[in-house]
C-alpha cells in the first residue's frame, strides 16, 4: 500500500518545509537587497540604479530577464560592487545560509569568485576565510531559529582570466576548511572549458573535485569538452544536453552517444530552470528539459542559481515544477536524493544525510494526511 499523498501535488507550504539540497547557487546573485542598499552606502558604492531595497530588487530581476546570458552576467557588476570588504562578505554569506536554511535547505554548495573580491585590497585568502566565517555564523543563526544547514563553498574561477590554477591551487589548500570543491564560471562562447587544463589537471592529481559551467549558453561541445578533456565531476546547468537527445513523434527517445554517456555515468546535471528561462535556455517551465530528464532517470538536479536575480528560491523552483509537470513529494525527494548523492563531501556523511535527514523529512511529510 502506498501513502495516499503519493499522487498528490504538495502544497507549498509543504515544498517549503521539505528538506531540499542546493549543488549550484551564486553567493553574489543572492544578496538581499537591502542589504545591498546598505553594503552600498557604508562602503561608498556610488553605481546602484536604485537605493530603495524593493525598487532594486525589481530592477536587478527586470535587467536579468534578458534573454541574453552576457546581459545576465552584467548584472552582478553591482552585487560584487559592495562585497569588496571581510564585514560585507561575512554578512553577505552568513544572510545565504540563513536565507536557505529557512526556506528548507538542508545541504547547500555555495560558490564565488575569490578574484572578484579583492578592489579594497583583502587578499586571496582573507576572502575565502571571511566568507567561510558568514557561513558559520550564518549556520549558528540558523540553529538558533530551529532550522538546520550545513553550508561548503566552491571557489570559483573566471573563464575569461588567467588566475584559474592559483584558484584551484587555493580550493585545494582550504579543502578541509569549509571549501568542498572548484568551479569555473562566466560567459561560456569564447571561452571554453580545455583554456583551464592546467588547473583541472592539478585538481585531479590531488584528488579534489570541481563542477564546470557548461551546456547552458552554449551546447554540447562545451559539455564534451568539461567530461572527456577536463574530467569534471559535475555540469553547471548542462541543459543543452537535451541536443543530443531526439523524441519522435510517437513519444519514442533516442540518445545520442554523449547523452548515453552522461546518463550512463550518471554525471550530475545542476538544473536551474529559472535562471535558463531568463537566458533563454528554455522558453517555459512546462518546455524546460528537466521534465524529459527526469523521466528518462539522468541524475537531474534542481537549483537556483542566482536567487536576486531570478526572484526565486529552492521552493519556488520546486513550485514551478509541481505545476508544470505534476511532480509529487516523492519526486521532490527523488532530485534531493540526487543532489546530495552528488555533493562533494564525503561518501558517509552524504549517506547520512540521505538516510536520517532527507527521507525522514518526506516520510514525515507524507505520512500528515493521517492526521488530518
Amino acid at each position: 500500500m502506498t501513502s495516499q499523498t503519493t499522487a498528490k501535488s504538495p502544497t507549498p507550504e509543504q515544498i517549503r518545509r521539505a528538506p531540499k539540497v542546493l549543488l549550484h547557487d551564486h553567493l553574489d546573485g543572492g544578496p538581499r537587497p537591502g542589504t545591498v542598499a546598505e553594503l552600498a552606502r557604508e562602503t561608498g558604492y556610488s553605481g546602484l540604479p536604485e537605493t530603495d531595497p524593493d525598487k532594486l530588487g525589481h530592477w536587478f530581476r527586470r535587467a536579468a530577464d534578458s534573454g541574453s546570458l552576457e546581459r545576465y552576467l552584467e548584472t552582478f557588476s553591482h552585487t560584487v560592487g559592495v562585497m569588496q570588504t571581510r564585514d560585507a562578505l561575512a554578512r553577505v554569506a552568513a544572510e545565504c545560509a540563513e536565507d536557505l536554511a529557512g526556506d528548507g535547505v538542508v545541504y547547500a554548495e555555495v560558490r564565488y569568485a575569490p578574484e572578484q573580491h579583492l578592489e579594497g585590497g583583502l587578499a586571496l585568502e582573507e576572502v575565502v576565510e571571511a566568507v567561510n566565517e558568514g557561513f558559520r555564523e550564518g549556520e549558528r543563526r540558523a540553529r538558533e531559529a530551529g532550522h538546520r544547514i550545513r553550508v561548503g563553498a566552491l571557489l570559483t574561477a573566471m573563464r575569461h582570466a588567467a588566475r584559474s590554477l592559483e584558484i584551484a591551487e587555493l580550493a585545494n589548500r582550504y579543502r578541509d576548511l569549509g571549501v568542498v570543491g572548484f568551479d569555473i564560471a562566466g560567459a561560456e562562447a569564447g571561452y571554453p572549458p580545455t583554456r583551464h587544463l592546467d588547473a583541472f589537471e592539478y585538481l585531479k592529481r590531488e584528488n579534489n573535485h570541481f563542477t564546470i559551467h557548461a551546456g547552458e549558453a552554449f551546447g554540447l561541445p562545451s559539455i564534451w569538452q568539461a567530461l572527456q578533456w577536463c574530467g569534471a565531476d559535475r555540469l553547471g546547468h548542462g541543459v543543452r544536453i537535451i541536443d543530443d537527445i531526439q523524441v519522435a513523434g510517437d513519444g519514442t527517445v533516442k540518445l545520442g552517444r554523449l547523452a548515453s554517456y552522461v546518463r550512463d555515468k550518471r554525471v550530475p546535471l545542476e538544473l536551474c530552470p529559472s535562471s535558463n528561462l531568463q537566458t533563454g535556455a528554455a522558453a517555459s517551465y512546462a518546455e524546460h528539459p528537466i521534465g524529459l530528464l527526469r523521466r528518462l532517470g539522468f541524475r537531474a538536479t534542481v537549483n537556483t542559481d542566482n536567487r536576486l536575480m531570478s526572484h526565486t528560491s529552492m521552493s519556488r523552483e520546486f513550485e514551478h515544477l509541481v505545476e508544470a509537470f505534476g511532480y509529487t513529494l516523492d519526486d521532490m525527494q527523488w532530485f534531493s536524493v540526487n543532489a546530495m548523492k552528488s555533493a562533494f563531501i564525503p561518501f558517509d556523511e552524504r549517506l547520512a544525510m540521505i538516510n536520517d535527514v532527507i527521507k525522514p523529512g518526506y516520510a514525515e511529510l507524507k505520512s500528515e494526511w493521517l492526521f488530518q
